[in-house]
């Protein structure tokens, strides 16, 4: 599943062919991703202005001159299609701008989905008013994350992938973060002490930077706009290096929590 790195780097993509653009035209190739598409997308897309476009946790978002948010997840295999040859089968959605590219949302499996909101009232639609604070903001900080995790005894790991607590963090990098930052993953949260949340948050906060930079990681069938792949997944200290040597010699080992795969160094974390 394309995680928060890989949205930025959609997003960053996109905002170049389509910021400051109106799109002249918009086609759905089917009615629906995991859910159906608004009824009214194509009405409120076509003719509007594409003033800016952002990110909130691993949704991008398309923000128009009409007050409109289009608000799209890539669910496990979506991604964006700029300028392609032709239209493909799983082209679900394609837009055109004023001044001829062609952007084209591409999801095989289909659990992506596509949401128009008010503006105005984006960080009250209800998938976004109960997230926690974004990991590359001002607000996440150590304290945040004391107070969120006191008395819990949930692993560390299950509840930083917790939306409510922080938005947007997904296995890969939540499994790298605490290995920078030498946590265990298993560990229970409310006995993690101050000092190992003041390694953690800046070590969340460098995993994601550098993922952005690299493009994201690439897995299965995740690529940038460009079609370019993401090449982060080189740079991975734990995450699918079972058996392999970690930074310390120590194999790195796995295990599964919540029905995800945990890669972990028994030496480095503790």
């Amino acid at each position: 599943m394309p995680e928060l790195p890989e949205v930025e780097t959609t997003v960053r993509g996109l905002a170049r062919y389509l910021e400051g653009e109106r799109i002249a035209r918009v086609a759905l190739n089917r009615a629906d991703l995991r859910r159906p598409f608004p009824d009214d997308l194509v009405q409120a897309l076509t003719g509007a202005t594409a003033t800016s476009l952002g990110r909130r946790a691993k949704y991008g978002l398309i923000h128009t001159d009409r007050r409109t948010t289009m608000v799209f997840h890539l669910g496990m295999s979506g991604r964006w299609r700029i300028e392609p040859d032709r239209i493909e089968k799983h082209d679900h959605l394609v837009l055109e701008t004023g001044s001829g590219h062609v952007l084209a949302l591409n999801d095989a499996r289909r659990f992506g989905s596509v949401d128009l909101v008010d503006t105005d009232t984006l960080d009250a639609w209800p998938p976004f008013a109960a997230m926690g604070p974004e990991p590359l903001g001002p607000h996440l900080t150590p304290r945040h994350l004391q107070q969120a995790f006191a008395g819990r005894i949930a692993p560390i790991k299950q509840l930083l992938l917790d939306q409510r607590i922080v938005a947007g963090l997904g296995n890969i990098y939540v499994c790298e973060a605490l290995h920078r930052s030498g946590i265990r993953p298993d560990k229970e949260a409310g006995k993690v002490s101050l000092p190992a949340l003041k390694r953690l948050v800046p070590a969340i906060r460098e995993v994601l930077t550098e993922s952005i930079a690299a493009g994201g990681s690439t897995i299965r069938d995740y690529a940038q706009p460009s079609g370019e792949l993401g090449y982060f997944a080189s740079s991975w200290q734990v995450y699918g290096r079972e058996g392999q040597a970690c930074g310390c010699g120590e194999p790195v080992q796995r295990f599964v929590q919540g029905g995800r795969s945990t890669f972990w160094c028994a030496k480095c974390q503790k």
